[in-house]
């Protein structure tokens, strides 16, 4: 993530944080609970509906993550002023797991889980947040 991205999400997450914790880590994400074969059947049925005149896929919002020392904060960024819009959700990084890295072409992903929560995220990193993509693996453990 470059310099203006980080100081523009450091500036929003600051004021949120508790007293003594601090920003480990922040990068560019996208994050889905859908998946491929819901997406292209997503494709499919636009493209019959408008009888082959287009064809619709939905294309994850990016997101930044700010990862503390207890705490992942994840907010909507706004593609054309780099800047997070609008805070989405808090997960506490007690308990948390990962599962293996699947690495791709253009991008890699992990999926997040809690032993308090039924739900899982995936966590979906571009080729250029590798770096921090290795960095908030090293602080979640991997699923055993």
């Amino acid at each position: 993530m470059n310099g203006r991205r980080r100081r523009a999400l450091l500036a929003t997450v600051t004021p949120m944080l508790e007293p003594g914790e601090r920003v480990e880590v922040t990068t560019l994400v996208n994050l889905s609970s859908v998946s491929v074969g819901r997406t292209a059947a997503f494709g499919v049925a636009s493209a019959i509906v408008s009888g082959g005149a287009m064809s619709v896929i939905p294309v994850p919002t990016p997101m930044y993550l700010a990862m503390t020392d207890r705490r992942m904060l994840v907010f909507r960024a706004d593609p054309t002023f780099a800047k997070p819009v609008e805070h989405t959700m808090t997960i506490q990084r007690a308990g948390l797991f990962r599962s293996e890295i699947k690495e791709r072409i253009l991008n890699s992903s992990f999926v997040l889980s809690s032993p308090y929560s039924e739900r899982s995220l995936k966590i979906i990193f571009p080729l250029i947040g590798r770096k921090e993509r290795d960095l908030i693996a090293a602080a979640l453990p991997l699923a055993g």
